[in-house]
């Protein structure tokens, strides 16, 4: 018996952030709107673009819902502003430039309701420029080994979750390339369909040596996140530990010295050696005010927080004797 979901009266959603390009846009929606069941919602995230995409595709696609950013916050920001609006029991993302087929939508509804809580679409041939097919496949292989969740393209922007992702995940920072990983780490199945790839035919890529760094930067922050976010003092002491043995090593080695006459103040291996000593304590006491945070912060877990996937058989909630006389 699968776990009680909230009611909803929606089917699917849809969440397209853009910036400009109103033709691909429309174009992408009447794929969509062609694909997609009935009980549909698609919701477009204008990132303050100069020519008001969202409004204008709005104005061909009645049942578009269009949302405009007050300035150019960038994608997760996008992402968030749809999600936080949307109401479907699978809510799908996906870029409006056409280079992911918007007619491969059925894959992913179907992958959901077969239990896969997170669908990444694998872009089985990619159609990059050869600079960028070397970058991504060593982006993706480090990501794989990192984070231990074996999919072949993280990056790709077409993606399916189920509600409870989406209520679970947060998304801030560029992080949303990341949400497969997090999702994972929160114990929900995730899995990958290939989809069709597409040349782009419009605009240029900003994938260059900034959002390179970027990545990497955000690829530390999940490693952290997903390893040690619930037993920091592992990580911390870890290196407390390390960094303060080889300063005692040190400075023990010196005393030595000093007991058979020889002069060490005048040695920077003896600064070296109490530096190290006094970062050991200082990633100790890091790794001790973590894990208070963690304990405090895991007291206010609510019961409906919980990441239960099902109960069987469960029982009503004792109620309450008065026991006053």
């Amino acid at each position: 018996m699968d776990a009680v979901r909230t009611p909803v009266e929606l089917r699917l959603s849809v969440v397209i952030p853009c910036h400009n390009r109103a033709d691909l846009l429309r174009r992408c929606l009447a794929t969509v709107t062609r694909f997609a069941p009935a009980a549909t919602e698609i919701i477009v995230v204008d990132d303050a673009s100069p020519e008001g995409s969202a409004y204008l595709a709005a104005d061909e696609f009645p049942g578009v819902r269009a949302v405009r950013l007050r300035k150019n916050f960038g994608k997760a920001m996008a992402l968030s502003a749809g999600f936080s609006r949307a109401r479907g029991e699978i809510v799908v993302m996906m870029d409006a430039d056409l280079q992911d087929d918007p007619a491969e939508l059925p894959k992913f509804i179907k992958a959901v309701d077969d239990g896969i809580d997170v669908v990444v679409g694998w872009k089985v041939k990619r159609h990059d420029p050869t600079n960028r097919l070397v970058l991504t496949r060593i982006f993706n292989a480090t990501v794989r080994y990192v984070t231990g969740v074996k999919l072949h393209d993280m990056n790709c922007g077409f993606k399916a979750y189920s509600r409870e992702v989406v209520k679970t995940v947060p998304i801030y920072g560029d992080l949303f390339r990341f949400i497969p990983a997090l999702a994972a780490w929160e114990g929900f199945r995730v899995g990958e369909v290939p989809i069709t790839h597409h040349a782009r035919k419009h605009g240029t890529s900003r994938y260059g040596l900034e959002r390179i760094l970027r990545g990497f930067f955000d690829l530390l922050s999940i490693a952290f996140l997903t390893k040690y976010s619930r037993r920091p003092m592992h990580l911390f002491g870890f290196v407390g530990l390390l960094m303060g043995s080889v300063g005692v090593a040190i400075d023990l080695y010196l005393s030595i010295l000093w007991l058979m006459g020889q002069k060490i103040g005048d040695r920077p291996l003896l600064a070296f050696g109490t530096m190290l000593i006094v970062l050991g304590l200082q990633f100790f006491s890091t790794g001790f005010i973590g894990e208070y945070l963690t304990y405090t912060n895991q007291k206010r877990l609510r019961a409906e927080d919980l990441p239960i996937r099902q109960e069987v058989r469960a029982e009503a909630p004792t109620p309450a004797v008065d026991q006053r006389v």
